[in-house]
């Protein structure tokens, strides 16, 4: 969650895998999937910035989380090649 201000000074926090677009006229505003507007005191610049570090904080703690024996935890999967032999009864 990134943690923003409205226009009155109250702060509230949002999911920005919601956002939708941000727009700055001069007002930012943050328009979620769902349709609903907010509009932010944070410059539209501050507010991607703000995400950005988000997202980061994100992988740095997948990255710290301890290794399990026999199921190694990776942010990407090695890659495994499988032959190429298609089963025409189930589409593969």
């Amino acid at each position: 969650m990134i943690i923003v201000t409205r226009l009155n000074g109250t702060r509230f926090a949002v999911n920005p895998d919601i956002l939708e677009r941000i727009h700055e006229s001069p007002d930012t505003h943050l328009v979620t999937l769902d349709g609903a507007a907010y509009v932010v005191r944070e410059s539209l610049v501050e507010v991607v910035e703000l995400i950005a570090e988000y997202r980061a904080s994100v992988l740095r703690r997948a990255q710290d989380l301890p290794r399990v024996s026999g199921y190694p935890l990776s942010l990407v999967p090695p890659a495994e090649e499988e032959p190429h032999n298609p089963d025409p009864r189930n589409g593969r």
